[in-house]
């Protein structure tokens, strides 16, 4: 039986910028990191990409995990895909302190599409992470039938 989403993953061009961003500014932790080498074929079958090696990070907060992958061969081009287009829209991080996690977002470099929307307790705002990839920052309503105890570990 599936028990729920354990993680989402992004691919980012540099790995340590992704951790100085998600570890350094939005708190988590590292749980794990690797690097894989070139030329391990079973797994750059399962991956479907050609070469799979990689340096990988999966990190943590709560109970919540996020994975990011530095790939030694990454496609490039603009991360910035519209948010309508087939796929992950974007992640959503969860916060008891909404105007202050804005606001150090902001300061640090984060652009928002506007500012936070919808009333107190139920407010949200999206923008992006430094590699484009789309961040909905959100406060729940502990009461809504779709709120996630984040206190958990």
């Amino acid at each position: 039986m599936i028990l729920g989403v354990h993680h989402a993953a992004l691919a980012v061009p540099d790995i340590e910028a992704a951790l100085a961003f998600y570890c350094g500014l939005l708190g988590f932790e590292v749980a794990m990191e690797k690097e894989i080498p070139s030329g391990l074929e079973d797994l750059s079958d399962a991956l479907d990409i050609e070469d799979s090696g990689f340096k990988v990070r999966m990190i943590k907060k709560g109970n919540s995990c996020l994975e990011l992958f530095e790939f030694n061969r990454s496609e490039t081009g603009d991360a910035r895909r519209p948010a309508n287009r087939n796929g992950i829209t974007h992640i959503a991080l969860a916060s008891d302190n909404i105007a202050e996690d804005y606001a150090s977002m902001a300061e640090a470099g984060v652009v928002f599409n506007a500012d936070l929307l919808g009333p107190a307790g139920s407010r949200f705002a999206y923008g992006r992470d430094p590699f484009g990839n789309v961040i909905e920052v959100l406060e729940h309503d502990p009461a809504s039938p779709y709120s996630v105890d984040f206190q958990q570990a």
